[in-house]
C-alpha cells in the first residue's frame, strides 16, 4: 500500500545516486512491515469471506463467524495464517517497490511533472501484476487451508503439505497456480483503483486545507488508506469471488469449473449478479481496519528509517 512518507516522495524532484538507492530500498522494507500488520488484522475477516464465497451453508457473515467459533474454536479464525504471514509481507514489498518504480519511470518520461490519475492507476495496476506471481499461490494455499474439513477430516497437514499435494494433483500450473488468470485481472484492477483512490483523497485534502501533502496528519493518512481499501474491493470483488471458487474446486472427475470463463458463466446461471458479491459485507468490514493499519505501520516504518 502507498503510505504518506513514500507518497511525499512522489511530489519531490526525482533523486539520483545513493538517495535514490536508499528510497528504492525503503519502499519494500516499509511494505513488508505493513504486510505483516495486514495479515494479523485481517485474517479473521478473511476466513469468513472465503467461507461465504465458496459455500451455501451460511445465511450471513454473522452465522458463518458463529459457526466457525462454535464448531472449530477461536483459533480457527487464524487457519492458514502461516502462509500469508510469510508471504504477504513479500507481496506488499513487491507492491510498493513496483508501484514506486513505475511512478518514477512515468515521471521521468514527463520530465518530472506530477502524474495524472490515469497514470497512478497504471502504476498501481503494474504493481498488482508484479505481485500476482506470489499472491496467486499464497492465496490458493491459504484458501485450501481455510476451507478444509475440521478435525480428523483434514486434507492438509499444513502449508507445505498443501503445496505438495496441489502440485501432485494438478502440477504447478494447473495445481498450485490454479486461478492465476483471474488473479492477474483482480490484482491489476484492485491495485490500480487502490492507488488512484489514495492519491485523489490525499490531493483533495491538501488542496482543501491549503497544506503540503507532508503536513497531512497521520490519522488522516490512515483514514484515507482505509477508504482506499474499500474502493479496492468494490472495484475488484467479482474477480475475487471467481478466484475463490476456482481455488476450492476439485481435481480430475471432481473438477467443476474448467476455465475462468466457465466459472463466470456457471456463477451467473446459478446465482445471477448476487453470486458475484457474496461475502462483500465482511470484506468491507475487514478492508477499513486492514488498510488503515497497514498505512499506519508503513508510515511509522518510513519515519523510523528516515
Amino acid at each position: 500500500m502507498a503510505d504518506s512518507a513514500a507518497d511525499i516522495e512522489a511530489h519531490e524532484p526525482p533523486s539520483s545516486g545513493s538517495s535514490s538507492a536508499k528510497q528504492t530500498a525503503k519502499d519494500p522494507l516499509s511494505g513488508a512491515a505493513g504486510g505483516i500488520a495486514q495479515v494479523l488484522i485481517g485474517q479473521p475477516f478473511d476466513i469468513v469471506k472465503v467461507r461465504l464465497q465458496t459455500s451455501t451453508a451460511y445465511p450471513s457473515a454473522l452465522a458463518a463467524a458463529t459457526s466457525i467459533y462454535r464448531h472449530e474454536g477461536a483459533l480457527a479464525f487464524y487457519k492458514g495464517t502461516l502462509t500469508p504471514l510469510l508471504g504477504i509481507g513479500a507481496c506488499v514489498s513487491i507492491q510498493f517497490g513496483a508501484f514506486h518504480s513505475a511512478r518514477r519511470w512515468l515521471e521521468q518520461r514527463k520530465g518530472g511533472a506530477p502524474l495524472n490519475y490515469g497514470e497512478y492507476y497504471a502504476a498501481g495496476a503494474f504493481a498488482g501484476l508484479a505481485n500476482s506471481a506470489l499472491s496467486g499461490p499464497i492465496e490458493h494455499v491459504r484458501i485450501r487451508l481455510q476451507t478444509q474439513p475440521h478435525g480428523s477430516g483434514r486434507l492438509y497437514a499444513g502449508p507445505w503439505d498443501c503445496v505438495r499435494k496441489l502440485c501432485a494433483q494438478g502440477g504447478v500450473g494447473g495445481g498450485l497456480y490454479r486461478g492465476e488468470a483471474v488473479t492477474l485481472l483482480r490484482e491489476a484492477q484492485a491495485y490500480g483503483v487502490w492507488f488512484l483512490a489514495f492519491e485523489w483523497l490525499m490531493n483533495a485534502d491538501a488542496a482543501r486545507n491549503g497544506v503540503e501533502r507532508k503536513e497531512i496528519a497521520s490519522w488522516k493518512v490512515a483514514l484515507y488508506g482505509g477508504l482506499a481499501g474499500e474502493a479496492l474491493w468494490l472495484g475488484s470483488y467479482p474477480f475475487d469471488v471467481i478466484k475463490s471458487k476456482m481455488q476450492t474446486d476439485g481435481f480430475g472427475a471432481g473438477q467443476r469449473y474448467k476455465t475462468m470463463r466457465d466459472c463466470f458463466a456457471q456463477t451467473w446461471r446459478a446465482e445471477g449478479m448476487r453470486g458475484f458479491w457474496k461475502g462483500i459485507g465482511p470484506t468491507l468490514l475487514r478492508a477499513m481496519p486492514v488498510s488503515a493499519g497497514t498505512f499506519a505501520v508503513v508510515e511509522m516504518t518510513m519515519r523510523a528509517i528516515n
